[in-house]
């Protein structure tokens, strides 16, 4: 099965990780307990922390902080250049010293949909939750939920009240 896994010996993995078949990971830190779904891929100077669930299909791109107890659904797509070209202003291939990354920041907690997009420059908060298929194009408020495109505040979140029982 370790055939179909691409991680480069710079990555960091914590104790306990669950890795899917046919990911690529390199120059991340995956923190313990997460578990990576298959074809997803972390790319350099990106952070899992502690107890996520990365869902299949998933794009983290360089400069994407994701904090520990996070949920990211199937097919999300993480961007990190709000203006991206593929030449120069003088018309050569664009190299890595042609533009900076610009970081994303998922904070402890919460969750984003399935298909959703998520640019650069923004803040997730504490406990947000993003809709299933939105872009989000600004900051998420910690307890919020939103949805849409670009996404909007629906509403704050409300606290489970129902045992894990009663959920099933």
């Amino acid at each position: 099965m370790e055939k179909f896994l691409a991680i480069a010996p710079d990555v960091k993995l914590g104790k306990d990780v669950r890795l899917s078949q046919f990911i690529n990971l390199y120059g991340c830190e995956i923190g313990d307990e997460t578990k990576i779904g298959a074809f997803v891929e972390i790319q350099k100077n990106s952070t899992v922390g502690k107890r996520c669930k990365i869902s299949s299909h998933t794009f983290v791109c360089e400069g994407v902080t994701i904090e520990d107890h996070v949920f990211i659904g199937h097919g999300v797509t993480f961007t990190n250049d709000t203006y991206p070209r593929a030449t120069t202003p003088g018309g050569e291939m664009q190299t890595e010293k042609d533009w900076k990354v610009e970081p994303t920041l998922v904070k402890t907690g919460a969750s984003i949909g399935s298909g959703a997009t998520i640019l650069p420059n923004l803040v997730i908060g504490d406990h947000a939750i993003v809709g299933a298929g939105s872009v989000v194009t600004r900051d998420v408020p910690s307890h919020a939920i939103v949805a849409g495109n670009p996404a909007r505040v629906l509403r704050p979140v409300v606290a489970e009240s129902r045992s894990a029982d009663e959920r099933r």
